[in-house]
């Protein structure tokens, strides 16, 4: 594993993956997409440009770091898509936080190719994928998993085989259901809060001194001073995840009460105009649908 070629790095996590590989020896080739400024970095320290995802069929694994299973799937299976020239024996990480059916048939459509599909979706934020730091979970063969691990430590700091392919789609769509649980619940308890006469701060002392305590309570508690950053998640993509963890569970027969609840709550939030902020804006969303006064007006 040597060439790895990158889809993906004008994104805020996908810059920082291809920016670590290049500073760990590897060598580069990635595709441009319209921001190539973004870019410009990567290509100035020796990364090679692709004219398309079919160009990187050749190298010895593909990172691909886009938004979901439509944008994988057009990658992919694509008139310009990688599998119309990947090399057989083609090792593709999808970063992606996919659909898992989506990913099982993918990977059917990839070995037909000769090609290997592994599932790698990232935690974190884009601070930490700029230094290397990222966490993955990664849904391979065993065999598979010891081969890319290289590539996979040049920009993760832990690194989780949680099973086989899909597998580590399972478990971010459980990861960020659980994460989003906790940012709605936050906004929602400040609303209640607000409006039954307390400061919300003072229940943000109560929890920050307790076993309720979290980073992603930490950062939705930002927002009580006006930081609106505290987790650089866009809403729209947690109401997609959201989307897929709960056709997930309806896929198992699971009923997701809960799961339903979020999703909702994040679609509300993005009807009330709040889709491309960061997730924390569900507190504004909180204040439109309520009338609590919660942030610095």
């Amino acid at each position: 594993m040597k060439h790895i070629g990158v889809i993906g790095a004008s994104g805020m996590m996908g810059h920082g993956i291809a920016r670590n590989l290049l500073a760990k020896g590897f060598t580069l080739s990635l595709t441009v997409h319209r921001n190539r400024e973004r870019v410009a970095d990567l290509l100035a320290a020796g990364a090679k440009q692709a004219f398309g995802p079919a160009e990187l069929g050749t190298c010895d694994a593909v990172v691909i770091c886009v938004t979901g299973s439509p944008q994988v799937e057009e990658t992919l299976l694509g008139p310009n898509g990688v599998l119309s020239k990947a090399r057989a024996g083609l090792v593709v990480i999808d970063t992606s936080t996919s659909e898992p059916e989506s990913t099982r048939r993918l990977a059917a459509l990839c070995a037909q190719h000769g090609t290997i599909l592994v599932d790698a979706p990232l935690a974190r934020t884009p601070v930490e994928a700029e230094l290397g730091k990222l966490n993955t979970m990664v849904g391979a063969e065993q065999a598979v998993f010891d081969k890319i691990r290289p590539v996979l430590a040049a920009y993760c700091e832990n690194i989780f085989h949680v099973g086989g392919p899909s597998a580590g789609h399972v478990v971010k769509l459980l990861n960020n259901f659980v994460a989003q649980a906790i940012c709605t619940a936050t906004a929602e308890a400040f609303a209640v809060g607000a409006l039954a006469g307390i400061e919300p701060q003072k229940l943000v002392d109560v929890v920050s001194a307790g076993a309720v305590n979290s980073g992603l309570f930490q950062a939705m508690a930002k927002t009580l001073g006006g930081d609106f950053a505290g987790l650089k998640f866009e809403l729209d993509n947690a109401r997609k995840d959201l989307r897929y963890y709960t056709h997930l569970a309806e896929l198992m027969k699971v009923p997701s009460l809960v799961g339903e609840a979020v999703h909702q709550s994040l679609v509300t939030a993005s009807a009330l105009g709040y889709g491309k902020e960061f997730v924390p804006a569900l507190v504004k969303a909180q204040e439109k649908l309520t009338g609590a006064k919660i942030t610095p007006q």
